[in-house]
């Protein structure tokens, strides 16, 4: 499987993931935030009737008991939850009353298994200085006063969240589900999606494979008739030009070569040393860097060596130094040296672009509008492509009329 599927298929699960974790994520929101307001509902009406559903005899001075209003008697659809009369009955809670200094602690009401009377006094005690919320995971507590009393109310309502816990479990195991259908849906879909692509690639392939062929036969006759013509009647402007043209146009075919919509290719590895290799470009390149009146500088740290693909290596300087040629306007640097243990190779020179990421340098059939003679637009995007292949980054930028590659192994 190629590395554009790869990508798809990654970055369509990812997009499921998230979407579904959001959509799940604001369903269970919603779903326990509604058991919370339905517990504050109870939590209100225990308070309206200081802390009891029972009928109390013994009420502070000035408060009277205050009925449940008459049941609704038609037999259609009857009130449901907070709401429900039936709630009287089988709410599990417990009502604390504690004096104004907190000292004196009255059970108001006790209708509850989980704890003992004294273990509600201690934790109604824990919770005076609170307002509302929840505590112990799934109790739900109300925190007021009346005529100087402090009053504690909390209810059970473990009951009540079961099933939205069983809704968090459900939507977390149906999420896994169905990234991994997912999964294997789009594995099914990739490969249809991305056949007629690879066809289209192999189409091209095949396309470059013969015009490589048909180009260079012209191009061999026409470099052959120019050293004969050269012969005969000696060298000029004419015949030095048509030498130039071809050789540009034979650089052209060859770039064209690596090109494809998928990048398949196989590298080998052994161990290069980046210091040596990067020095002998540059030397080679120095007499062409003079001739432009371009000052060519360098600062290459000793013996670094990587584990890379030799061909593609010394293709990737002669490119960079390449696009110096082009690109720098009196001056050229190129650096190597180890940072936290990467290899970071920098290709510099003067420009007059504006400064700002220049990441587009790198991207196929793309030339920056300063070069100094036109090209294919492919040598920073088979710098960018081997750089990938290893496992490493690439970025350019400019700043302060300063054009960087930077590459980090």
């Amino acid at each position: 499987m190629n590395k554009a599927e790869k990508k798809f298929r990654l970055y369509a699960i990812l997009v499921i993931f998230v979407l579904l974790t959001l959509l799940l994520a604001v369903i269970n929101g919603v779903n326990f935030t509604m058991a919370a307001s339905d517990a504050d509902v109870l939590t209100q009406k225990l308070a309206d009737k200081q802390g009891s559903f029972e009928h109390r005899e013994n009420l502070p001075d000035g408060i009277q008991f205050q009925p449940d209003q008459p049941r609704n008697k038609d037999f259609g659809m009857g009130p449901m939850g907070p709401d429900s009369p039936e709630m009287n009955e089988s709410l599990r809670y417990f009502t604390v009353a504690f004096s104004e200094n907190g000292e004196k602690a009255e059970t108001v009401a006790f209708h509850i298994s989980a704890v003992t009377e004294e273990e509600a006094k201690e934790w109604a005690y824990g919770l005076m200085k609170q307002k509302t919320g929840w505590t112990r995971g799934t109790y739900r507590y109300r925190v007021y006063k009346e005529h100087g009393t402090t009053y504690v109310t909390v209810i059970d309502q473990g009951r009540e969240l079961l099933p939205s816990f069983r809704i968090l479990i459900i939507s977390a195991i149906g999420e896994v589900l169905v990234l991994v259908i997912g999964w294997f849906v789009l594995l099914a879909i990739g490969r249809k999606i991305y056949a007629p692509l690879e066809e289209a690639d192999r189409k091209q392939k095949n396309f470059i494979a013969n015009a490589n062929k048909e180009f260079r036969v012209p191009l061999t006759i026409i470099d052959g008739n120019t050293e004969l013509t050269e012969r005969r009647y000696g060298p000029d402007d004419q015949t030095r030009s048509t030498h130039r043209q071809v050789a540009k146009m034979n650089e052209l075919v060859d770039k064209l070569g690596s090109v494809g919509i998928f990048d398949k290719e196989k590298m080998s590895a052994a161990e290069i040393s980046l210091s040596d290799q990067l020095a002998e470009a540059l030397d080679r390149a120095a007499i062409s860097f003079s001739s432009r009146g371009i000052e060519l500088t360098s600062e290459i740290a000793p013996e670094v060596t990587v584990i890379a693909d030799p061909e593609g290596m010394s293709k990737l300087t002669d490119e960079l130094i390449e696009n110096a040629l082009k690109f720098a306007l009196t001056k050229a640097c190129f650096k190597l040296n180890r940072e936290n243990g990467s290899v970071i190779i920098e290709a510099s020179n003067d420009t007059d672009l504006p400064d700002g990421p220049a990441d587009q340098a790198f991207d196929r059939f793309t030339t920056l509008q300063n070069a100094k003679e036109g090209g294919a637009g492919l040598g920073l995007s088979f710098v960018k492509q081997t750089v990938k292949a290893h496992n490493g980054r690439a970025s350019a930028s400019v700043s302060g009329g300063v054009f960087t590659i930077r590459i980090a192994l």
